[in-house]
């Protein structure tokens, strides 16, 4: 086996890894990348992240074609579906964007190991990675990032088997369009995924362990989704849960348990997405002495282990499974190493669940506010008084914003409707320099424009809409 050594090896090429390798090089480190998949990027844009917007835009165009498009004074025939060719766009933008890393890393020098990484015994202060694929090799490096992300959870009673009990990786690639998708968990990603195929002509029904959906966002804008996602014809068995599975007169028959009765649904596709789990297998943190608090990796402010020379980001650590969170601790480990006081603000990460209409929030919901005991102050605006949303045809949804009761400190913001997914930004970005909603009411919106709907929500705070 051939051996060489570098400033920084990464283990795993996701938006925390390629991020953090990136990072490194520019920081003048000589970076290696260790990635077991062909292609660079993770689950998030092989598998997740990226294939499921690219679905979702073309279903949302399907659907509107469908449905939308002679309200707008669009008469077309009747549209008809090329799954295959739908399928074959979102690889093509999946290769894009993965090719676009493998150039990244080119520029950046960064050299990349394809294979499964093993940690060795550090020999003389230096810790050692056997990369075992095509070309084995044993790589030296000063210090150690592990991020190698996280995979789908797998429930006892519903064992994936890649074809009709499926996680979200299968269901970004049927080949076919299922007459009937049940989908186990009312997650961001079971509500993505079931909207896809919803619009695509499916019958979805969501099954969900809680009453409610989107655990932790915004009571008000998980029960307005509901109604949305229900008008639309999704349906859903809340408070209840699938007990088993299996085969019927050649579909599925899943096992409904609820609070008051059993029942059985036939369906196509079975699509589980209860959660994710840390994917450490391999690596070997116990020989190492590794520190775990349960089955995520203890890290203090620099990210690093009680291992000297090994850190850890991403969906490996505490904190939500999100891309852009990995993202931002990759840079900010690498920044900490070459003593740049760089920190990630936790209180200020977003969530987007991409449905549509989108929800998105930051910050602190409504009811944990409460919870806490801190007074706080409600400002809301609804986007059927948005006129960009008219324009749009697209009124459902509203904006938000909760603050302090006294100083206005913005605490959290909670968008369900049209691109909330972009106009998130904007309170993310007063939130991250401790500014108010009085901050935003000040600020000149372009008209007309969604966002115009943040500035209202901020005016209502003390009922000075002038819309509402």
């Amino acid at each position: 086996m051939s051996e060489e050594t570098f400033d920084l090896i990464v283990i795993g090429a996701g938006p925390g890894g390629y991020v953090a390798a990136i990072r490194g090089a520019q920081l003048g480190m000589k970076v290696a990348v260790v990635e077991k998949r062909g292609s660079l990027g993770g689950v998030c844009l092989n598998e997740g992240c990226i294939p499921s917007k690219a679905l979702l835009d073309s279903s949302e165009l399907y659907h509107l074609a469908l449905h939308r498009f002679a309200g707008h004074g669009i008469e077309v025939q009747p549209p008809t579906l090329n799954l295959s060719r739908m399928m074959a766009r979102k690889e093509d933008v999946v290769k894009k964007l993965t090719d676009g890393i493998a150039y990244l890393f080119k520029k950046n020098g960064i050299t990349s190991f394809l294979g499964t990484a093993t940690m060795l015994s550090p020999e003389n202060g230096t810790h050692r990675v056997e990369v075992k694929g095509e070309q084995n090799a044993v790589i030296s490096g000063k210090k150690v990032i592990i991020a190698t992300g996280s995979d789908a959870v797998q429930l006892p009673s519903l064992p994936f088997d890649g074809e009709g009990v499926v996680s979200a990786r299968e269901a970004l690639s049927f080949t076919s369009l299922p007459e009937h998708l049940l989908v186990v968990g009312g997650g961001y990603i079971g509500l993505e995924l079931g909207s896809v195929w919803l619009r695509l002509g499916a019958k979805v029904t969501v099954v969900e362990l809680l009453p409610r959906l989107v655990a932790g966002s915004d009571g008000q804008v998980a029960e307005a989704l509901l109604r949305s996602l229900k008008k639309q014809g999704m349906q859903f068995m809340l408070g209840a849960k699938v007990a088993g599975v299996e085969k019927k007169e050649g579909r599925l028959a899943a096992r409904i348990e609820g609070e008051e009765e059993t029942q059985e649904i036939l369906c196509d596709k079975v699509l589980v997405a209860v959660g994710r789990r840390p994917l450490t297998g391999g690596l070997n943190l116990e020989g190492l002495g590794v520190a775990m608090d349960g089955s995520r990796i203890k890290v203090d402010a620099d990210y690093a282990t009680n291992v000297a020379g090994i850190y850890a980001i991403g969906d490996l650590i505490a904190g939500p499974m999100l891309a852009h969170k990995a993202m931002e601790e990759g840079a900010v480990c690498v920044e900490r190493m070459q003593g740049e006081p760089s920190q990630v603000d936790y209180g200020c990460i977003p969530g987007v669940c991409y449905t549509w209409p989108e929800a998105a929030s930051v910050g602190k919901t409504e009811e944990a506010l409460k919870e806490e005991g801190i007074a706080y102050k409600v400002g809301k605006f609804n986007f059927m008084a948005n006129g960009r949303a008219k324009c749009m045809d697209e009124t459902e949804g509203f904006v938000k914003l909760l603050t302090e009761e006294k100083g206005g400190r913005l605490l959290g913001v909670h968008i369900l409707g049209p691109r909330a997914s972009d106009m998130i930004a904007e309170a993310v970005t007063v939130m991250s320099f401790g500014g108010s909603g009085e901050d935003i009411a000040l600020t000149v919106h372009g008209h007309p424009t969604l966002s115009e709907a943040m500035k209202e929500a901020a005016l209502d705070l003390d009922k000075r809409a002038i819309h509402g």
